[in-house]
């Protein structure tokens, strides 16, 4: 059994994290949040300590590393705002122990390589949650991919998530804080992609705006238009007619790809490869950062042929 300290508890995805770690039978030592809005610790560990402060978190976990050995923290989960996450990486590393981030991992590319080199000198690993990487319907397809050799695929992925106006006045809403649109919504997506089709050839950026992106990507084995929004009124009006708030959609040579279903253990399957010694690295989340850094700095292009279906819209 391993020690966990989670960083986040309050936060979205920290229910995910904390059921992980109970199902993979491990222990959650000690949590952190500067919200006490953390009755959920209750339903999972309830005897874990918790700290509002991160000084008074630091020396808890501190006292632990110098304590009985099966007292140490093996792993920290961080689920914490983004710009948060390479202080809290560096946090870990410091004390002894494995890093489990999720997405994204850091806001930079130059950050990955910075991180990658104190990993070497502490002899830790940094784990990112890549999720959809073990979901079965895209490893299937990733292997129908690769059975068709050289083929370039045509693919339009459209991911709409609805937000309400809480979600500007947040650090999200701030690309500072945030990386924005496509850091917040579309890493995941973005890493997906290129783990099936390949590196990026070709980056083209038509819109990016604080609640919506959208663009082209020429793959090794892809082209892809793709549209990202958390403005409930892109939603496509059959989906928001039933009430359903999110809308994704991936179509790959005319024929829909679905991957709606099977989120549900996710991130029990990341957390069962990480501690198996088969987590993500910094390899492999480096493109990904680097492509959406790319898309948030790219100059804007007029629309042509390769936009979005969905951009008729607003």
């Amino acid at each position: 059994m391993s020690n966990f300290a989670l960083i986040g508890a309050a936060g979205f995805i920290a229910p995910r994290h904390l059921t992980a770690i109970k199902e993979t039978g491990n222990s959650l030592s000690v949590a952190l949040d500067r919200s006490d809005s953390v009755g959920i610790l209750d339903r999972h560990f309830p005897a874990a300590s918790f700290f509002t402060e991160f000084e008074r978190f630091d020396r808890h976990v501190e006292k632990l590393r110098r304590g009985p050995a099966e007292g140490h923290i093996d792993y920290v989960s961080i689920c914490s705002p983004n710009y948060l996450h390479d202080a809290h990486i560096r946090f870990a590393l410091r004390v002894g122990a494995d890093a489990i981030c999720e997405k994204p991992l850091v806001l930079e590319p130059w950050n990955v390589d910075a991180l990658t080199e104190m990993e070497h000198e502490t002899g830790q690993r940094i784990n990112s949650i890549l999720q959809l990487r073990l979901h079965p319907s895209v490893i299937a397809l990733r292997e129908q991919v690769a059975a068709a050799g050289d083929r370039i695929h045509d693919v339009d992925l459209t991911y709409i998530t609805s937000r309400g106006r809480w979600y500007l006045a947040s650090w999200k809403g701030d690309v500072q804080k945030s990386g924005g649109i496509t850091m917040n919504i579309g890493v995941h997506f973005f890493d997906m992609l290129m783990w099936i089709f390949g590196p990026v050839r070709r980056n083209v950026v038509h819109r990016h705006e604080p609640t919506l992106a959208a663009g082209y990507l020429e793959l090794e084995r892809a082209r892809v238009r793709w549209y990202l929004s958390v403005d409930a009124r892109d939603l496509p009006a059959t989906v928001a007619a039933h009430g359903k708030t999110t809308y994704r959609c991936l179509t790959l040579d005319d024929g829909e790809f679905e991957f709606s279903d099977g989120f549900a253990d996710l991130h029990r399957r990341s957390y069962e490869e990480i501690l198996a010694g088969r987590g993500f690295g910094t390899a492999e989340v480096r493109p990904s950062i680097q492509l959406v850094h790319d898309i948030r700095t790219a100059p804007l292009q007029s629309l042509t042929g390769d936009y979005h279906p969905l951009a008729g819209g607003r």
